[in-house]
């Protein structure tokens, strides 16, 4: 009997850790239900009224769903502040908005991939390893307002963060465009072709981008004015934040000029902003 008591002691204990590991996704809904459901602090609410006029054009069940997002964004994706940066309640609270945007619709989880939020005073710069002939490699640096790695991070520059915020019409929007590459990123790198529903979804959206980005570049290269900034015809991935950003922001002139594109992205966010307010 004594001699069996250890490797009765060790089974339970494999036993317990093995539920313990398996109730993980329970237990994270259920932390995710009370956070949701705590009480929206006052002086947020006053920081969104006052800094992300976006958020007041949200029908009102979309905006208490939006609260509910962000109070577990908040409670689980840290923003920290760089070169001396000192995060305050304004900062969180305009960038958790502005991040949960995209979420409202599908049910996508709260980023499952990102760690951390990695805030600037402005505009930062990055090195990265460039190919050159015969093999070599030299470091480029690069001045940027934001980033989105698929390591988990996501870079922004508060003072864009902020004037993207006050402008919602402009069709510009730093976080917006930032976290739509954290879903294009999910599981892989980004390629302006983020999760779908299905392989028919995949061939639509293949098919629709596709198009839509050739003629951007054709209209480009005759000097045409475009709705979608320059910036989405130098690839796929950037094609896909930038038409997120117009999506969020100028939606009725989206759909207007690129009735197929928008209908793909309502589709994937499952979001009809072009009928809010």
């Amino acid at each position: 009997m004594s001699e069996s008591l250890p490797l009765l002691l060790a089974f339970l204990a494999t036993l317990a850790a093995a539920g313990w590991v398996a109730s993980k996704p329970w237990r994270l809904a259920r932390r995710r239900q009370r956070l949701a459901a705590l009480p929206f602090p006052a002086p947020w609410r006053r920081i969104l009224r006052q800094r992300v006029p976006l958020v007041a054009r949200l029908p009102a069940r979309q905006q208490l769903k939006l609260k509910a997002l962000m109070q577990v964004f908040l409670a689980e994706k840290p923003i920290i502040g760089c070169v001396g940066l000192r995060v305050t309640d304004e900062m969180r609270v305009t960038i958790a908005a502005l991040a949960c945007l995209p979420l409202l619709g599908a049910a996508r989880g709260v980023y499952p991939e990102l760690r951390q939020v990695l805030l600037y005073p402005s505009a930062f710069v990055v090195e990265r390893p460039v190919a050159q002939a015969g093999g070599l490699q030299s470091e480029q640096r690069r001045v940027l307002l934001g980033e989105s790695w698929s390591q988990g991070q996501v870079l922004l520059a508060w003072d864009e963060v902020k004037r993207g915020a006050a402008t919602p019409g402009d069709g510009h929007n730093v976080v917006i465009h930032e976290f739509a590459h954290q879903l294009d990123q999910a599981g892989g790198a980004a390629n302006g072709a983020p999760a779908l529903a299905s392989s028919e979804a995949y061939q639509r959206w293949s098919a629709v981008m596709s198009r839509e980005f050739a003629l951007l570049r054709q209209r480009l290269a005759r000097g045409e004015p475009t709705l979608i900034d320059p910036y989405a015809a130098t690839e796929p991935a950037e094609f896909f934040a930038v038409i997120s950003e117009l999506f969020f922001e100028r939606a009725r002139e989206l759909a207007v000029q690129h009735p197929a594109l928008y209908a793909e992205l309502r589709g994937y966010y499952r979001l009809d902003p072009a009928g809010w307010d």
